[in-house]
């Protein structure tokens, strides 16, 4: 019988059954039902800051056009998520692809995972808690823009979320779920509203979706790492993240059901919503010189169309949006060293796998990404931060290949729930394909030349997690050797 037939029949509340059958005795609170595990993924991805954020980055390289590489990597990145939920719907771990590595490949192979995943997300939540401050919270203020004013308001919001990630689970699940809400329907009224403006008004123009902008007659328009491919950073830098559901699998209360559904549906829903809104957008443009020489062309187009309210209200709800999708970075970053600490792979382990028996989350591995945080504020300049989000990109970007390249290797040997999301006879047409659209991303991610400082910064991170990696494996062998508990119990 193959791996993707009906073997066996685990229901959800089997969940704790299979943790202890891997070596672990629960100890996080099932407390996400579906719609919260579905935020989980869609606060990181934040379809509306992703937009907002990038938005200038296409018009200013591949002018209005450039919206229509937004559905190429949104069909691209779903192909993505759909490989990520066979193995969610299989592996319901806190520590995701580093826990199907580890389990699947060998614990040095999980091992690299779980730290590319470590970089990634500890990066990210100080990335996007600056960006609230800066982009979003100090405009909406009426703050003047000021750098180390804005770290301090990113000092500030890293100490919120903090502790309201480690007082509860269920906390965060309610906070992000709110802040998905609000993002939907703001996105949803706007979309309207800017069809009907530019209906009633006439300004603005269809013609815009075809435009080149001020970026017409560019040398490098087409060329490789030119204007147009650099577009697509739209894209590829908010579709991302919605793999963070399965860094909550534990705490999912259906896990084997609910977070494939949310991996897929949340970049699905992302993709649809963000295309229209963008199209909406692009439309509404009255002046493309005019939008594509401000740093926020998106609160330009609603306070031209709309006026300064819906502006307003659009910065409300991107501050939300920032926010959830800081905490979520937050818990999903703590699950990670919290899963590799238990497993003593993790440098102070012993600290950072304990878990609050009041709380029942892992208090030390929630506060270690904030300590993070707080040191890149105080030594990093500016440039070097919005650096970091683009290094973050390219790791993100090559971890998702990664793990594509696992499951190509091990679905054979996987074992398949009843009820649990599968691909089927499309299994492998989705998955050649996620594997071909990630070493796209990647080369496009590379292939600017000003890519090669992420290159050596992420050459740099790898190479000091080697060193680590190489310290376990010479004087703590027997760690990285064998997987606690059942060694099978994934496969058949």
């Amino acid at each position: 019988m193959s791996a993707m037939t009906v073997e066996k029949s685990i229901p959800p509340e089997s969940a704790d059954i299979e943790c202890r059958d891997c070596g672990y005795e629960p100890e996080l609170k099932r407390t996400l039902g579906p719609f919260q595990v579905f935020a989980v993924s869609f606060a990181f991805i934040s379809v509306a800051v992703g937009i907002f954020g990038t938005y200038d980055d296409v018009l200013q390289n591949a002018g209005p056009v450039g919206i229509w590489l937004w559905p190429i990597a949104a069909a691209g990145q779903t192909l993505i998520a759909l490989v990520i939920a066979q193995f969610a719907a299989r592996i319901s771990l806190s520590g995701s692809s580093y826990q199907w590595a580890s389990r699947l490949a060998n614990p040095k192979v999980g091992w690299l995972f779980g730290w590319l995943g470590f970089c990634y997300l500890a990066a990210g939540v100080a990335t996007v808690d600056n960006a609230l401050a800066s982009t979003a919270l100090m405009p909406l203020l009426g703050m003047d823009p000021n750098e180390d004013t804005a770290r301090v308001i990113t000092l500030a919001v890293l100490v919120i979320q903090v502790v309201l990630v480690v007082l509860s689970t269920r906390i965060v699940g309610l906070i992000t779920s709110a802040a998905v809400g609000l993002e939907l329907i703001i996105v949803v009224v706007l979309t309207v509203a800017l069809f009907i403006a530019v209906a009633v008004t006439g300004d603005g123009s269809i013609s815009n979706l075809t435009s080149e902008g001020t970026a017409a007659g560019a040398s490098n328009y087409f060329a490789v790492g030119g204007g147009l491919a650099a577009a697509m950073i739209m894209g590829l830098a908010t579709l991302v993240g919605f793999d963070s559901a399965a860094n909550m699998a534990e705490e999912a209360k259906d896990p084997f059901r609910s977070v494939p559904r949310a991996i897929v549906g949340s970049v699905v829903a992302a993709g649809v919503l963000g295309f229209v809104f963008v199209v909406a957008i692009t439309i509404a443009i009255k002046d493309i010189p005019r939008a594509t020489a401000t740093d926020s062309p998106v609160a330009l187009i609603l306070h031209d169309q709309l006026g300064s309210v819906i502006e307003r209200s659009l910065l409300v709800a991107i501050v939300f949006a920032f926010f959830g999708a800081g905490l979520v970075t937050l818990a999903t970053c703590a699950r990670m060293v919290f899963a590799m600490s238990r497993d003593e792979r993790f440098p102070g382990h012993q600290l950072f796998r304990r878990v609050h028996p009041a709380t029942k989350t892992p208090i030390a591995a929630t506060v270690l990404p904030v300590v993070i945080g707080f040191v890149l504020m105080g030594v990093l300049p500016g440039n070097a931060l919005l650096k970091l989000l683009t290094v973050g990109s390219l790791i993100g970007a090559v971890l998702y290949a990664a793990i594509i390249v696992l499951y190509l290797s091990v679905r054979k040997r996987l074992d398949h729930k009843e009820g649990a999301f599968s691909l089927g006879r499309f299994e492998m047409p989705v998955a050649i394909g996620a594997l071909v659209w990630s070493v796209f991303v990647v080369f496009i991610l590379v292939s600017p030349p000003e890519a090669l400082t992420d290159v050596l910064i992420s050459v740099g991170i790898l190479v000091a997690g080697g060193c680590y990696l190489a310290y376990l494996v010479i004087f703590h062998r027997e760690i990285m050797e064998t997987e606690p508990g059942d060694a099978d119990v994934f496969k058949h």
